[in-house]
């Protein structure tokens, strides 16, 4: 038996401001995953520059940053048995050209010709990104 997980996800600034997130969430708990804690909220540099550490000084850093800050996004902690893996799964592909349709980026996710890859959704990556990421958006809950 696996034990519960649970993972951050997030709907960007993109898909909120696309009016996404209900159907974000609708797909979430439908593969029966639960919604822990929920916030919208707009990230301030500080907090991003946390969040993405590792990926500080890479070209396109500032670009994502950027969008990222750009306007309200929805933070959502789920649990679940592999939920990571599972909500990863229906995330799709990073690059929504490329993300097979039925996932959120294939069905909602298009490349804008943007510096940054507008994609709808970040889930976390691994267990321990996953603890990392909630103790940044939800100290709370750590």
């Amino acid at each position: 038996m696996t034990t519960i997980e649970r993972s951050l996800v997030l709907v960007k600034p993109d898909g909120y401001d696309r009016r996404l997130t209900g159907q974000v969430l609708a797909r979430i708990e439908a593969k029966g995953y639960r919604i822990v804690a929920l916030e919208v909220r707009t990230a301030d540099r500080e907090l991003l520059d946390e969040h993405y550490a590792e990926h500080i000084g890479k070209v396109w850093y500032n670009g994502l940053a950027d969008f990222m800050s750009s306007g309200p996004l929805v933070a959502v902690v789920i649990e679940g048995h592999r939920c990571i893996e599972g909500f990863r799964s229906l995330a799709g592909a990073t690059d929504p050209t490329k993300a097979a349709p039925g996932t959120i980026r294939g069905d909602f996710g298009r490349d804008w010709g943007t510096d940054a890859q507008p994609n709808i959704v970040h889930g976390s990556d691994g267990v321990e990104s996953a603890a990392r990421e909630i103790g940044l958006w939800f100290p709370h809950l750590s």
